[in-house]
């Protein structure tokens, strides 16, 4: 074996080798495939290191500490009314000690922030203190079930605690590394797609409050739940997707309050496992509950993967009343697979009369390979040849006159966003409303992973860009301007992973989509997931 070259890595002693701790640095045999998974030794980080430095980019590489902040140079202009903070969650680990995670979506969640004041702006991250990642940390390698995952047990007697604690949600991750979002009544919790990984967060501090607890029984022995609940001024309502008794339970929470309600509870129509509910959509008077062929899978219980693709139990479009509970329609849909939905709205008649609803989402061509492409061996593998991470904005028609099936197509040509779409924002004043824009991520080629942002005008059929060589940006948010009268009257704020292991916030006029303003950070930023606005008030 041979430690790899010293001036790229900065090793400042034989002393800083261990194999104990958390920070590693791997190293290579003369011949070894950068792109296989290892175990790594523990190296002492300088200012210009960082795990797997020099060989991957810094989107897949994990942040160097627990926590940072300080002031950040501005290059540009930051208009004078963007006062408030953008936070940001996604992965920021993706080694335990010696032990690399698999899949993008197991590594470990924190929290980026970027707070803007009258023209000055600072960050920060922390690193979100689950009991996934404090057990991870204690034992140098997973406990809990992942998303892609699972630890392996022992011996006998510890298998049979972990199968009692799948069965129980003891077992289940808390990483909530998915999404984070403000309540109506200020407290802010991060959210994965198991209700053990609702975390509430100090957004002033990124300190970690503690596990958001529920005050019903509404879980009951399924510990799942929507990623993205949808959050209003009044309530918050999300899908519990349930594996005992296959189907969905759709539920609110009032502002102010821990406890869900039942809105209605929703049968499987196909196979005997619910589908995989990443997110869903809402209208002003709809809930639509997606029923994806990507169902859950009872071999996860065993170590297996959580979903499997099932088309022969098709695909299904399922709408209730977000007034009455009442079960409007239920449609067969073409075959879909979708990780974020978008908006949807209702149309109407001249006399007003709701005659069908719109949903739109990122769809990848009923193509589970996405799921496969995100593994961090394939991210961090990216040779120059194009990966196919064909999607499209997917736009469902679901027939409100009793009609049995609904449509599926393309918002508009593929071509025009480079056949790759997602990570996808409105103008958060048009959700469940008819709307013009989206602010996305999409594909410039070759590629393996969406790295352009994007501006879509759904009425021209038009799209604006914003690309730099090498980066990959992540999700970029809308924020409007008080006062706005257009519905692209704002910014929008993105953080990237740039080529040269480092990282900046970009903030583009919403209506030009030109750059306005370059914010960048000290370090490397690993790429993220979804964020939320808290405007300067609120926080």
């Amino acid at each position: 074996m041979a430690w790899v070259d010293s001036h790229v890595f900065r090793i400042q002693s034989s002393k800083d080798l261990s194999w104990h701790g958390t920070i590693g640095i791997g190293y290579l045999s003369l011949q070894t495939n950068l792109c296989a998974r290892r175990r790594i030794p523990k190296l002492k980080l300088t200012a210009s290191m960082g795990p797997f430095a020099g060989k991957y980019h810094v989107a897949w590489q994990s942040l160097k500490e627990e926590r940072w902040e300080g002031e950040l140079q501005v290059d540009g202009h930051i208009p004078n009314w963007l006062n408030g903070t953008y936070l940001r969650n996604g992965p920021g680990v993706f080694h335990i000690g010696d032990y690399n995670v698999n899949h993008l979506f197991d590594g470990y969640a924190a929290l980026i922030r970027v707070q803007f004041d009258n023209g000055k702006v600072n960050g920060g991250h922390g690193q979100l203190q689950s009991e996934a990642y404090k057990t991870a940390k204690r034992n140098n390698r997973i406990c809990h079930r992942e998303f892609s995952e699972s630890p392996m047990p022992s011996n006998f007697l510890s298998c049979i605690g972990y199968l009692m604690g799948m069965m129980s949600g003891a077992s289940v991750t808390d990483n909530a590394n998915v999404a984070v979002v403000s309540l109506g009544d200020g407290r802010v919790i991060c959210v994965t797609e198991t209700t053990r990984g609702s975390i509430q967060i100090d957004p002033n501090t990124l300190e970690t409050i503690g596990r958001f607890n529920y005050t019903d029984n509404l879980g009951g022995m399924n510990p799942n739940q929507s990623g993205h609940p949808m959050v209003f001024e009044n309530e918050l309502i999300t899908i519990l997707p349930d594996l005992i008794n296959p189907g969905y339970n759709v539920v609110r929470m009032l502002a102010g309050t821990n406890e869900r309600t039942l809105i209605r509870r929703v049968n499987c129509r196909g196979g005997h496992a619910p589908g995989w509910v990443h997110s869903f959509a809402v209208t002003e008077n709809y809930i639509i509950v997606p029923e994806m062929p990507m169902r859950y899978s009872l071999g996860c219980i065993f170590g297996g993967e959580i979903f499997k693709w099932r088309p022969e139990t098709k695909a299904y479009m399922h709408v209730v009343s977000r007034v009455t509970g009442e079960m409007v329609t239920s449609v067969e849909v073409p075959l879909f697979i979708t990780l974020h939905f978008i908006n949807a709205y209702e149309e109407r008649q001249e006399l007003g009369k709701k005659t069908l609803i719109i949903v739109d989402c990122c769809e990848y061509n009923a193509d589970p390979s996405i799921v496969d492409i995100l593994k961090l061996k394939e991210l961090r593998c990216f040779s120059g040849e194009d990966v196919p991470v064909n999607s499209r904005i997917g736009r469902f028609t679901i027939p409100l006159d009793g009609t049995a099936t609904g449509q599926l197509d393309a918002a508009m040509p593929p071509e025009k966003h480079g056949r790759g779409i997602d990570l996808c924002t409105i103008n958060p004043n048009n959700i469940g409303k008819m709307y013009r824009y989206i602010y996305g991520c999409m594909t410039r080629r070759p590629c393996n992973i969406t790295n352009t942002l994007t501006k879509i005008d759904l009425k021209e059929k038009v799209t604006k860009s914003w690309y730099v060589e090498g980066s990959i940006p992540s999700e970029p948010f809308f924020v409007a301007r008080p006062g706005a009268k257009t519905e692209d009257d704002g910014v929008v704020i993105s953080l990237v992973s740039d080529k040269h292991d480092g990282g900046f916030v970009v903030i583009l006029d919403a209506s030009t989509f030109t750059e306005i303003a370059h914010v960048k950070f000290p370090y490397g930023l690993p790429f993220g997931t979804h964020g939320c606005w808290l405007p300067k008030y609120n926080v």
